[in-house]
């Protein structure tokens, strides 16, 4: 046999390699082809390729992995079970920018799924090698490390502290200071990510300098960063009122106002939440909301939204009137109660409606005026229906009544309390019989002094307010 014919068998081999491992890439991104993909022992066979001599089968085996990773939990665990982890460690080091995208890609799509999973591949040292791609001359490998080391950080604190220990957030804090619009939006999700889970990572963010760059990117034109970087500013202003300070004082306002008018509806929705998480903590921070138009712009926004988009708008409007007289009479003023009873009675999500029923209880519970606003645009009917309805979740239910009574204790607008004098249960009519009592306390006295002792109290000022309607229209005709 010549030289040149046991050379052919040798290349035969490596074509073979070749077109199975991209053939194989190819059936991983069909999800019907994945099950028959498992059975057909595919992890066994692509784990040697990924130590293969021919660079280009290496890449391609670890692209496969990904995507089947990718898939399912089931097969994302074939990966960490069949040893693979170490070897992408190993070649994520060693090996040139194209290995070390598809090994990230592999770390990030077994990282997803669960908090085992993502704690594998830290247990495997993948962390410290991931971080070292952050700081890679090549923006992809960049990107594929971030998007890896985010996936790893978003399921709990643990997770996320062992992120920041291997030195990952001042590379990040560069990675969105870089002008590839991918990176950015990656790097600011992850720090997103890490910012969530406690007041204390949520620290080690802002130490590194992130709000400032994040502040900075707020109007870029690019939907998809926008969404992100909203969404790591939330994150770290939820936590405190002096992180939530820090936020506003890299001057996102009125930046964050103009979001609310974005094509983009995500974009909405996270600038609604980011208003949210920062009127939330004080009167002086929701304030500083009004004092900027930020009640009316997301009042505004709400009615251009639909379903969910709406949620974190509704809850601002609360949060709002929750803290003062003059905040909720803010949102009033600002016409925010019509708005929040449309929500009330046209959304078709319990838990949007549930929101709204809280919100309007947050205004109408201050004083007489504050519930008249609300009790005039007939929102207390609807409340009781959504109350009474054995198809109102119990969280809408529950929100409703204690809407309801916040509303009817104030309230002394006697024409949106009549209604409920027939159709409320007793545990609601004692508050409406109350405050027909403090309006009409005369006739009260007049009445309960000549039958004293014959009726209980409640039926003495519910049957009171009876004449008193009676007699009020008698008067009319």
């Amino acid at each position: 046999m010549s030289q040149r014919q046991v050379l052919q068998v040798f290349e035969q081999y490596q074509k073979a390699r070749t077109q199975f491992v991209q053939m194989v890439a190819e059936l991983a991104t069909r999800p019907q082809n994945i099950e028959t993909l498992q059975n057909a022992g595919v992890m066994s066979l692509l784990r040697p390729l990924l130590l293969d001599v021919v660079p280009t089968i290496q890449q391609t085996a670890a692209l496969a992995l990904g995507r089947l990773a990718n898939y399912n939990d089931d097969l994302a665990e074939a990966v960490v079970k069949g040893n693979i982890l170490p070897q992408l460690v190993y070649s994520l080091a060693e090996q040139n920018r194209f290995y070390k995208k598809a090994a990230a890609f592999v770390l990030r799509a077994v990282g997803k799924h669960s908090p085992q999973l993502a704690q594998a591949i830290v247990d495997c040292g993948a962390l410290d090698t991931l971080v070292i791609c952050l700081e890679d001359f090549d923006p992809g490998v960049k990107e594929a490390a971030a998007w890896a080391l985010g996936y790893i950080a978003r399921h709990n604190a643990e997770l996320s502290q062992a992120v920041v220990d291997a030195g990952a957030i001042p590379l990040l804090v560069l990675c969105i200071q870089e002008p590839e619009i991918a990176l950015k939006r990656v790097a600011a999700s992850a720090l997103s990510d890490i910012a969530k889970h406690s007041p204390e990572l949520a620290q080690t963010v802002v130490d590194a300098g992130a709000i400032a760059h994040l502040a900075q990117m707020i109007l870029n034109p690019d939907a998809k960063l926008k969404r992100q970087i909203l969404s790591a500013l939330s994150q770290i202003a939820k936590h405190s009122v002096d992180l939530a300070e820090m936020v506003v004082e890299a001057e996102i306002f009125p930046a964050v106002l103009t979001c609310l008018k974005d094509k983009d509806e995500y974009v909405k929705k996270n600038a609604s939440t980011l208003i949210r998480e920062i009127a939330k903590h004080t009167p002086e921070l929701s304030q500083l909301i009004v004092n900027t138009g930020g009640v009316a712009a997301v009042i505004d926004c709400i009615g251009s939204c639909k379903g969910n988009i709406k949620l974190p708008g509704i809850m601002m409007l609360g949060y709002v009137a929750a803290h003062s007289e003059n905040l909720a009479m803010a949102v009033i003023i600002s016409k925010g109660v019509p708005q929040l009873s449309v929500c009330l009675s046209e959304e078709p999500e319990d838990h949007i409606k549930a929101a709204a029923a809280w919100a309007l209880g947050q205004i109408g519970r201050h004083t007489p005026e504050h519930a008249r606003a609300v009790a005039v645009t007939n929102t207390l009917p609807v409340l009781l229906s959504l109350y009474m309805s054995t198809e109102s979740s119990e969280d809408l239910q529950m929100k409703s009544k204690k809407a309801i009574k916040n509303i009817l204790q104030k309230c002394t607008y006697l024409p949106a309390l009549e209604p409920f004098l027939y159709d409320a249960p007793p545990n609601i009519l004692k508050y409406v019989v109350g405050q027909f009592s403090k309006v009409l306390f005369p006739w009260i006295f007049r009445y309960t002094s000549a039958e004293s002792g014959q009726l209980s109290t409640i039926y003495q000022l519910r049957k009171v307010t009876f004449l008193y309607l009676n007699s009020q229209q008698s008067n009319y005709e």
